[in-house]
C-alpha cells in the first residue's frame, strides 16, 4: 500500500465513522459493522461491511450514506460497498467504547 493509499484508507475510516445506524446512538465502525476497508489501484475503494439484521430497516440508506461519505475523500475515485453476511454481525465485533454506549459493559 503507497502512502497516499494509506492517507484515503484512514481518511475513509473516519468518514466512515460519521456514519450511524438511525436506531443505534453508536457510528457503524464502533459497531462492527465495517469488516474491510481496501484502497486498490487508481484509488477504487471497496468496503466490506454488513448490517446488524439481514431485514434492518435501514439496509438501503447505511451503505449508500457509506459510499457517499467515502467518495468525499480526496483522491478516491470509485467506491464500492459490498454487503455480506458472512460472517453473521454479533455484539462480540462492537468496540470497547460502543459496548460501553450501549451500557453493555
Amino acid at each position: 500500500m503507497t502512502k497516499e493509499q494509506l492517507q484515503i484508507k484512514n481518511k475513509a475510516v473516519e468518514l466512515i465513522k460519521t456514519v450511524y445506524d438511525p436506531e443505534i446512538p453508536v457510528n457503524i465502525y464502533e459497531l462492527g459493522l465495517v469488516y474491510e476497508v481496501t484502497v486498490k489501484e487508481e484509488n477504487n475503494v471497496h468496503v466490506l461491511m454488513t448490517l446488524t439484521a439481514p431485514a434492518c430497516p435501514a439496509a438501503e440508506i447505511i451503505p449508500e450514506e457509506v459510499k457517499e461519505k467515502v467518495g468525499e475523500v480526496d483522491g478516491v475515485n470509485e467506491v464500492e460497498v459490498e454487503i455480506t453476511f458472512e460472517p453473521e454481525w454479533n455484539q462480540d465485533m462492537m468496540s470497547d467504547e460502543a459496548k460501553l454506549e450501549l451500557g453493555l459493559l
